[in-house]
């Protein structure tokens, strides 16, 4: 692979992880050559800010029916139909399907991406190098995998880890949200641009939305709003460390909230 080649596929590795936003005036040394000489760091070393919870204010957000496809009652009956859908060409090259992982009574609900290479091995959400991440994170704020629940947009892995396509996210969007609605969290992180883009129905970059909380409005009327955070996802800070102070006052925001609704 030329210098040219890897810088652009650098690039569009980022547009992946949801940074579709120019900060810099001036552009950094190429990410592969400052990554070449060290693995990534999966540990946090930032200082807590205090940051106190806002108070939850529910907007009414139109949103389509669920199509005829989606009527699981429970998760068991909602995983029979992932692991049977036939409705994503994904499905036919992945090693496994990638449902879920965690406490489906939990509060607390996370949405990735897709899964990467270890996780269409292991059958789990978030167990490769930024599953590592994303497991200090949640230390970081007093919590565990077991304490909360995970999954993706995507049940299946994009070959070669490439960015998913609308059409494929839009055949597994029902299943996502009814994949939603059955644990009926209280507070829903969507971690990543593709994530938060899909979800919230907006075009803007995660640079933009992380950080503030929002609502997602499940897609039946009678199910009422759920507290929502965007935020990156653990992936895109291995590769840009410093966003991970971002990261961590928006996990600061979740701790928070957590104590706030538990009380």
């Amino acid at each position: 692979m030329t210098e040219t080649q890897q810088i652009l596929a650098d690039l569009e590795w980022q547009v992946s992880m949801g940074a579709d936003e120019v900060v810099e005036e001036t552009p950094s040394l190429p990410l592969w050559k400052r990554a070449a000489d060290k693995k990534p760091n999966t540990s946090l070393s930032l200082k807590e800010s205090s940051v106190n919870p806002i108070p939850f204010s529910p907007k009414k957000v139109e949103r389509p029916q669920n199509p005829p496809l989606v009527q699981a009652r429970s998760l068991e009956e909602l995983k029979r139909q992932v692991v049977n859908f036939e409705g994503c060409p994904l499905r036919t090259t992945a090693i496994n399907t990638v449902f879920a992982d965690g406490d489906p009574t939990s509060p607390v609900m996370f949405v990735g991406e897709a899964p990467g290479e270890e996780e269409d091995r292991q059958g789990k959400p978030f167990v490769g190098a930024s599953g590592q991440l994303f497991n200090h994170m949640l230390e970081a704020v007093g919590l565990t995998r077991d304490k909360i629940y995970i999954s993706n947009i995507l049940f299946w892995r994009p070959p070669g880890n490439r960015t998913p396509t609308d059409a494929e996210i839009a055949s597994c969007l029902p299943l996502v949200e009814r994949h939603i609605a059955l644990i009926n969290p209280k507070i829903l992180i969507l971690l990543g641009g593709v994530a938060a883009k899909t979800l919230l129905r907006t075009k803007t970059g995660i640079m933009r939305l992380r950080g503030k909380w929002t609502t997602y409005a499940p897609s039946s009327e009678e199910d009422g709003q759920i507290l929502c955070l965007p935020t990156y996802h653990p992936a895109y800070l291995l590769r840009q460390g410093n966003a991970k102070r971002q990261a961590w006052n928006d996990f600061l925001l979740l701790k928070n909230q957590l104590e706030e609704i538990t009380r």
